[in-house]
């Protein structure tokens, strides 16, 4: 199948009837941080659009891109999507999962694509039309020629990755009368989050020829960043924001979910409301003592800041000049703060100082194919059938049990699974000292089967 062909048939899935020949099998790339009505909305949109049978959701585990922990353990999210529509709930690696956008995306792609069953990928967007987005997406998939150029202009300017990359795609709407989208529409499109992740999977689709069919659907309610729950569905974003405050309820003797304010409880399905008191929600700033213990070590050891994933020569002078002021995560990147750099970027540039993740061992993941593998945090007791359809059809390993991936993986795969469970156990410190008792880590901690 060429690429236009893979292009077109999404604009039949846009329809609301049915496919005459209904998918089994759509995925989903998610955080799922924390899971909401509009989440649910999706899955069961998604559902009734292709006539599919089954959802696997490929979901980042215990650190997201904005390079925080998240609120809650991979574990607890995932059984929440299980508990709203989603049948198998697969872990998105963790050296991409706090990734950029790019390679965000192009993990969960290689991720679904390498198991095989999943026909259709779905994902929201604020624009709602696939064709927009990926006319946009075919564009950005070419390298070189004039948006590299205009890139690098951008960039050398002082402008951020993101605004230099709009720029340049603004610049050649303007000036090529043969460009494929009208200035209006790309500035639709670059200026809602969720449409350029929409774009960055599309892109990822063109570039690893993956047999996956995109199929975006509108997103309802608030946008990405508004913070208040009034209105519509509120937007994860929101959500996080509040959830401090559902926390002062903790220490009573009322059962978990009245934690819930009846607010919020038109935000989240109720078949969740008791997982979000079963443990406390983490931040960015519960990092803030690992983080300082890690600097000093590195300056210590004379270690090169610049070899770590997202951090600049520049940004690295800034961290050092700064580095025995004691502050906190925020404090930070408030230190770091420039034009040039968003709050993600520095955040993230710390979170891969923290997990040790440098821009060589990325690298060699990526050159590994993004996923090597694909492991298993849970999945629905009555959608076996899924589970044994994707047995039969994956190019890569399924990882049900931590003890076992040695036997099951071997050279750059085990160092990236290695990465995975790393990550979790320096979580797994935090959600402890948070509750003031040991937590389950990643050998004694089951998967999640609903029943």
């Amino acid at each position: 199948m060429g690429q236009s062909e893979k292009l077109e048939q999404p604009e039949k899935l846009e329809q609301p009837e049915r496919l005459e020949q209904p998918a089994k099998v759509i995925g989903i790339i998610a955080e799922y941080n924390p899971f909401h009505g509009g989440h649910k909305f999706q899955i069961e949109e998604a559902k009734k659009r292709t006539g599919a049978s089954w959802c696997v959701a490929a979901m980042s585990g215990d650190f997201v891109q904005r390079g925080e922990p998240a609120v809650y353990s991979k574990y607890l999210r995932a059984r929440m999507a299980l508990s709203c529509g989603a049948d198998l709930v697969v872990e998105l690696p963790s050296a991409f999962a706090v990734s950029s956008a790019e390679d965000f995306a192009a993990c969960g792609v290689a991720l679904l694509t390498g198991l095989g069953a999943v026909e259709v990928l779905c994902f929201g967007s604020e624009d709602g039309d696939i064709s927009r987005i990926q006319k946009a997406a075919g564009i950005l998939a070419q390298e070189g020629g004039d948006f590299s150029s205009l890139l690098s202009l951008g960039l050398r300017s002082g402008l951020s990755w993101p605004l230099a990359r709009n720029q340049a795609l603004l610049v050649m709407a303007d000036r090529d009368k043969d460009f494929p989208l009208k200035r209006e529409e790309m500035d639709k499109l670059l200026g809602s989050p969720n449409n350029l992740l929409g774009i960055e999977y599309c892109k990822a689709i063109l570039r690893q020829d993956s047999p996956l069919i995109p199929l975006t659907i509108r997103r309802r309610g608030q946008g990405y960043h508004d913070e208040g729950l009034e209105g519509g569905q509120a937007s994860a974003s929101a959500i996080r924001r509040t959830l401090k405050t559902w926390e002062l309820y903790a220490d009573t003797d009322l059962p978990p979910y009245t934690k819930l304010t009846p607010e919020s409880r038109t935000h989240i399905p109720p078949a969740i409301w008791p997982l979000y008191g079963q443990e406390p929600s983490l931040e960015a700033n519960d990092l803030s003592e690992i983080l300082n213990f890690r600097l000093l070590s590195l300056r210590r050891e004379g270690t090169d800041y610049t070899q770590y994933g997202d951090m600049s020569a520049e940004m690295a002078r800034r961290l050092d000049s700064c580095l025995l002021q004691q502050v906190s995560w925020e404090g930070r990147i408030e230190q770091l703060k420039t034009r040039q750099y968003t709050y993600t970027r520095i955040s993230r540039a710390l979170l891969h100082m923290v997990l040790g993740l440098t821009a060589a061992r990325v690298q060699s993941y990526k050159e590994a194919g993004r996923a090597p593998y694909a492991r298993i945090l849970g999945f629905r007791k009555e959608s076996r059938e899924l589970l044994a359809l994707v047995k039969q059809k994956t190019a890569i390993p399924l990882i049900t049990k931590t003890a076992d991936a040695p036997r099951i993986l071997t050279g750059t795969a085990l160092d990236m699974f290695s990465q995975d469970i790393y990550a979790s156990h320096i979580r797994q410190v935090l959600l402890s000292k948070k509750l003031g008792k040991p937590v389950r880590n990643e050998y004694n901690q089951p998967i999640c089967i609903l029943e």
